[in-house]
């Protein structure tokens, strides 16, 4: 199929070569630029948050922390739109010294300008309810999803996640939030679960009066089986909660009847917060697949690689242990859904904040449940238009999803349990992006033909 593509455009281009028309170059010119270059976002530039550093407040390596903000407009112009940066997280002394050497330990790494996309767009067209509230992205730089308060003084690193938070809201406050009439603290995956963490503190900064409520995507984690019969995941967080003494900065209402680590997970976190609060997640979400369920120390052998890499290599057992994971999130969010306040978005796909990312959030061809898009769904929830408890079916049913495909580049921090790094990267492009990419080559080469015909 490449090569005839290939063949198609290099015929096109010898008879345009021989065409006697002078508009060839100009032609071409406005279909790159009309046609197949998409508008470029926003990008907004880092501001540290100066008055951090007097309250305590540090990334990892006792830098500033820092934040993103454009200012809403018009109507928006009192509402105020929060989401909080995830990234994994740091489990161990050697895991969080790597990670101060990353932007997601330190802001001498961050980046200095940051694109709006998804939920933080300025465009109506791709951002309809929240394009001109005031749109801000705390970064992430402590490791224990803006909840831990201790430190290493031997390994240099300062975890105070907490203070961090409390610095941005103090922050934010001060350039307006505090009159804010309508508030929304969102998040996204470690920035999830800190979005669940904090949602009743975040209700708290504001009077009755202004109406606040909270979204968590890809930040419903479970304490699931991994595919070893071990809890990769568990051990995971119980690292974080203990390294950083996150138990001091989790609801007494959770821990009065759990375990620390039980209460960093969001299915016992959920019932204790009294906000209205959204969950959207894929079903099968991707992270959870690599990372908790089949990760490299519970699955040795590789017997996985191809169906972490892409779901349409699951076999049919593989399958079936994912619709497992699949019934234990529907199970989790049973007594969750019943609440009038709370609003529920859970497709059957293999993604991760999907919020984020605009072709997830609001396109042409977004993931559908019922036919409503995330950012519908989200915005009619919020604007108390109609109830929202969007749940599909099962896969591979979702003909909608954009699905994510993996190059898995992992970085050599692995700590001496084995336990998989915070840190691992990922290469990810959604499954259906090379077809995207054929039809755009198509489409070209026709283009040529029919303009070398004129």
């Amino acid at each position: 199929m490449k090569k005839l593509i290939l063949v198609i455009i290099i015929l096109a281009f010898v008879i345009c070569a021989r065409s006697e028309t002078t508009d060839i170059t100009n032609s071409l010119f406005s279909f790159s630029q009309n046609d197949a270059v998409q508008p470029q976002p926003l990008t907004i530039p880092l501001t540290l948050i100066q008055s951090a550093a007097s309250k305590g407040a540090v990334c990892l390596d006792g830098t500033l922390p820092g934040y993103h903000f454009h200012p809403g407009s018009g109507s928006g112009a009192n509402s105020w739109l929060i989401q909080l940066e995830g990234g994994g997280w740091c489990n161990t002394i050697k895991s969080c010294v790597f990670r101060k050497t990353t932007r997601r330990g330190s802001s001498k790494f961050m980046e200095k300008q940051l694109p709006f996309t998804g939920i933080l767009s300025n465009k109506a067209e791709e951002n309809p309810d929240f394009f001109n509230w005031n749109r801000i992205k705390v970064r992430y730089c402590d490791g224990a999803s803006f909840s831990g308060d201790s430190e290493n003084e031997s390994a240099q690193l300062q975890f105070r996640g907490q203070k961090i938070w409390l610095a941005a809201m103090d922050e934010l406050m001060s350039k307006g939030m505090n009159k804010a009439n309508q508030a929304l603290l969102s998040g996204c995956s470690a920035g999830g679960v800190a979005s669940i963490i904090h949602c009743d503190e975040f209700r708290n900064l504001f009077p009755q009066s202004t109406k606040v409520k909270c979204l968590s995507d890809a930040g419903f984690f479970l304490d699931a089986v991994d595919v070893s019969g071990g809890r990769t995941l568990r051990n995971l967080f119980g690292g974080v909660v203990n390294l950083q003494e996150v138990q001091k900065n989790l609801p007494q209402s959770c821990l009065s009847k759990l375990d620390p680590t039980s209460c960093f997970f969001p299915q016992n976190l959920i019932d204790h917060v009294q906000t209205p609060l959204f969950l959207l997640n894929a079903a099968y979400d991707a992270w959870q697949v690599h990372e908790s369920l089949a990760p490299r120390s519970a699955d040795p052998h590789g017997s996985w690689n191809d169906c972490k890499s892409n779901n349409a290599k699951c076999n049919s057992s593989q399958i079936q242990f994912l619709q497992d994971f699949r019934n234990q999130m529907l199970n989790d969010v049973k007594g969750f859904s019943s609440s009038s306040q709370t609003g529920l978005f859970i497709n059957s796909c293999f993604a991760h904040c999907q919020s984020e990312r605009q072709d997830t959030w609001f396109a042409d061809d977004s993931p559908l449940i019922d036919n409503k898009p995330v950012a519908i769904a989200v915005g009619d929830w919020y604007f108390d238009r109609q109830a929202v408890k969007a749940i599909d079916c099962a896969y591979p049913c979702d003909t909608t999803c954009h699905n994510l495909v993996f190059n898995v580049h992992r970085s050599a921090i692995v700590d001496s349990n084995s336990q998989p790094s915070s840190d691992e990267s990922f290469s990810m492009m959604y499954s259906h992006s090379t077809k995207l990419t054929y039809t755009g080559l198509y489409m070209l080469s026709v283009l040529l033909l029919i303009t070398c015909s004129l």
